[in-house]
């Protein structure tokens, strides 16, 4: 009987986790600019597309570092038909995620999807997030599941990481680790304190925006942003999203069960994070390569082969 129980349980065991780790490897996703490669993370959400219509779908969305799409992000001078006078316009190139087929154990091919970001929030005066959409509806079903709680979780939490360790060759990649710290404080552009939490698990460049979960019940706590070695990383815990989230009108994009607007009037809002507004120069690439070393910068790659 016993020996019956210790097999039954290894088989639920297994079967669990196998479960587990497919469905990490599904809402997981590289994320492609012009110079740079990182990750992200799916969500699905129905929605009605247009507000005063009652059609529906499915709508797929991709969560990941501000940092990540800052490239794509230019200041355009225009000047107001209405008014006459020059005004500043913020435009973004589009982005492309692009997801790994497998079959009985090797690649097979690949599906290169184009986005648009329609959220940002950029890394040095906000939250280093950014949100974007897919412009073709129902391509996935999948959706991560976010911890909500209220309890900060305790340090030495078991967790996993997926992201592109290395950009596209090492798409949705598996690691594990544990919380190693709770709320560290950067002192970021001057007086601007940001609160991350710390983890273990293995990154790499390319892992920047990848989500980190919780291994007992895959719900995602935190997004990988920055760090200072392959084990020593900092998270946007999701407590820190959700601020972010209910400042902007995005907290539909966290909670399933929060309604979210039409797809038309989520294109309507502002791009930039409604609480700090970013600076308006150009993306300094420099920067971005010295303080995000888990961002793959795609001419390292092309430097390294020369």
């Amino acid at each position: 009987m016993r020996i019956f129980l210790a097999v039954a349980l290894l088989l639920i065991t297994a079967s669990v986790y196998g479960a587990d780790a497919q469905f990490l490897q599904d809402v997981s996703v590289t994320v492609h600019t012009d110079n740079s490669q990182g990750s992200g993370v799916f969500i699905t959400r129905e929605l009605q597309l247009k507000k005063d219509d009652p059609k529906t779908a499915k709508v797929n969305f991709v969560w990941t570092a501000g940092h990540v799409v800052d490239g794509l992000r230019k200041i355009r001078d225009i000047i107001d038909p209405n008014t006459g006078t020059p005004r500043k316009v913020i435009e973004y190139a589009p982005v492309y995620l692009v997801k790994e087929l497998n079959e009985n154990g090797r690649k097979v091919g690949e599906t290169r999807m184009e986005g648009k970001v329609i959220k940002y929030s950029d890394a040095d005066s906000g939250h280093d997030l950014a949100l974007i959409v897919l412009h073709k509806k129902n391509f996935l079903d999948v959706s991560a599941k976010f911890y909500l709680d209220e309890e900060i979780l305790p340090i030495g939490t078991q967790l996993f990481h997926v992201g592109s360790l290395l950009g596209q060759d090492g798409a949705n990649s598996m690691t594990t680790g544990i919380i190693s710290q709770i709320g560290r404080v950067l002192n970021l552009n001057g007086s601007n304190s940001v609160i991350f939490d710390q983890t273990t698990v293995t990154a790499f460049p390319g892992s920047s925006g990848g989500g980190v979960f919780l291994a007992s019940d895959n719900r995602y706590i935190g997004m990988l942003v920055r760090g200072a070695g392959e084990t020593f990383n900092l998270t946007v815990p999701v407590r820190r999203m959700k601020e972010f989230a209910k400042t902007n009108n995005l907290e539909w994009a966290l909670d399933e069960n929060v309604k979210a607007p039409s797809l038309e009037e989520i294109l309507a809002q502002s791009i930039d994070d409604t609480k700090v507004k970013s600076d308006s120069k150009n993306s300094d690439q420099t920067d971005a390569k010295k303080n995000f070393p888990f961002l793959l910068k795609t001419n390292i790659i092309e430097d390294s082969n020369e």
